[in-house]
């Protein structure tokens, strides 16, 4: 009788020792280790990514003939003049750019057309070697207008450089 008892024991011993290693516990913990693992050295996680910087800008001095290239046309960006100023405005191509309201500012000083609220090619400088327009003939209703244009293109827009004339253009270039 006592080898029943004592081989009751031992099989009561071997079941309780298999049962523990299959519990719920255990298969959780088993769970948690493998997708652990899994996510550790073989699951492909995309880590969200910075857009790029915007190209740095070049401060430069621009004068008429230099500027016009810059129209817009055939993907060229697109730059004008305002009191002295030029502005990149490529972002508003829809506007500024080829077929927009205000193509024909596109490369130009277009301070005149501003302050006087036309797009008529007749507020361009045509002579481009002569002079700046000095506005001079302006009213202080249009110089008001001008500032307002001036203000939303420096809030919007990146400023790239200065305008001057061929004669002060020539000038720098003798100095440097």
């Amino acid at each position: 009788m006592e080898y029943v008892e004592h081989r009751m024991n031992d099989e009561a011993v071997k079941a309780a020792a298999s049962a523990g290693l299959v519990s719920p516990l255990n298969i959780l913990l088993l769970s948690i280790i493998l997708y652990t693992g899994y996510s550790t050295f073989f699951a492909k996680t995309s880590y969200p990514q910075l857009p790029k910087p915007p190209p740095p800008v070049v401060f430069k001095t621009y004068n008429p003939h230099t500027l016009l290239p810059f129209n817009g046309e055939n993907g060229a960006p697109i730059f004008f003049a305002v009191r002295g100023v030029v502005f990149d405005v490529t972002p508003g191509r829809n506007f500024y750019g080829p077929g927009g309201p205000y193509a024909n500012f596109a490369g130009r000083d277009a301070t005149r057309g501003l302050a006087c609220g036309s797009f008529d090619e007749s507020m361009l400088t045509k002579d481009l070697d002569g002079p700046l327009d000095t506005l001079a003939d302006l009213g202080p209703d249009e110089m008001d207008a001008l500032r307002g244009w001036e203000e939303r293109f420096t809030e919007k827009y990146n400023i790239i450089g200065k305008f001057v004339s061929m004669k002060d253009f020539e000038e720098l270039g003798k100095k440097e």
